[in-house]
């Protein structure tokens, strides 16, 4: 079984192989042990050679190598005067002493290694629940249907949004996403729901249960508590206890596609900008809008218009 360190460099997740070595190993690593086995990382190297490097006798390197064995490997031989010469090279260069027991699941790492940001882990528990994805991403039919019988154009955005997800939870057996014209809502308690109520049924079910509203004015527009929206980008992130079921809701939506893209990029590219205001309550909600600043005709950076 092969172990592992993880560390974080600036914001950059790095991985090295490692061994567990036992409290009197970890003890027993001396000065002139590491320096050994740094010696031997630049260069795999013969006794004789480790001796002239660090000026120590070769008994005496040999009485270190014989201890470092565990860690070592041979990478060449070659015979001297009838005795046998090894080159040796360290298997790893990282030394874990474990004194736990308790050891978690690894689909919990991610949720561990990323416990300073509090309220995300929050935000989608219970979607996220002991490592699981524990809910149903609901998209939009492609296909003509509802009272406006509308195709979705959005639905693919679902895909970028499952693998934000993902990184936080392992896969379960169930399959995680399904249309609106395939969920029964009555049946159903954990719920991510993409698009809009033009091509989301079920968005259009619970769109009377938001903190605020999607509504049809002649157009269709996004009534927030400070204005009323209708640009095409404007998108909607929200998150309320499911009005028919135990559980809850979580909606990632625009009033057109472009506006569920601005969604799913303030959820996945700007977390901590969305979760400004998010302190645990069970009814949240983010108006944004998206833009495309490097004009290359494609959303790129949203802007946060209300939040709660």
């Amino acid at each position: 079984m092969v172990n592992f360190i993880i560390r974080d460099e600036e914001g950059i997740r790095k991985f090295d192989k490692c061994t567990l070595i036992s409290e009197e190993d970890f003890s027993s690593l001396s000065k002139i042990k590491i320096n050994i086995l740094l010696e031997l990382d630049k260069k795999p190297m013969y006794i004789s050679e480790l001796s002239e490097k660090l000026k120590l006798n070769e008994q005496n390197i040999y009485y270190h190598i014989k201890q470092l064995m565990p860690y070592l490997e041979v990478v060449d031989e070659k015979k001297i005067r009838g005795t046998t010469a090894r080159k040796f090279k360290p298997k790893t260069m990282n030394f874990c002493l474990s004194l736990s027991k308790k050891y978690k699941d690894i689909s919990l790492m991610d949720l561990e290694l990323n416990k300073g940001n509090m309220k995300s882990h929050s935000f989608f528990f219970p979607f996220i629940s002991d490592g699981k994805f524990n809910a149903k991403i609901i998209v939009g039919s492609p296909d003509p249907h509802g009272k406006y019988k509308a195709r979705a154009r959005d639905g693919h955005y679902a895909t970028d949004l499952a693998l934000y997800l993902g990184s936080f939870c392992s896969q379960t057996n169930q399959f995680a996403v399904a249309l609106d014209t395939d969920v029964n809502l009555e049946s159903e308690d954990n719920l991510v729901i993409v698009g809009g109520p033009v091509t989301n049924l079920l968005m259009n079910r619970i769109n009377d249960a938001l903190p605020v509203k999607f509504v049809e004015e002649g157009h269709w527009a996004i009534k927030g508590k400070k204005d009323t929206y209708t640009d095409d980008n404007i998108g909607l992130i929200a998150r309320i206890p499911n009005p028919i079921n135990e559980g809850m809701i979580l909606v990632v939506a625009g009033l057109r596609f472009s506006g569920t893209k601005s969604a799913v990029i303030a959820l996945t590219r700007q977390t901590k900008l969305l979760l400004n205001h998010f302190s645990s309550q069970n009814n949240f909600y983010a108006i944004v809008q998206g833009f495309d600043l490097d004009a290359d005709g494609k959303i790129d950076n949203i802007e946060l218009l209300e939040s709660m």
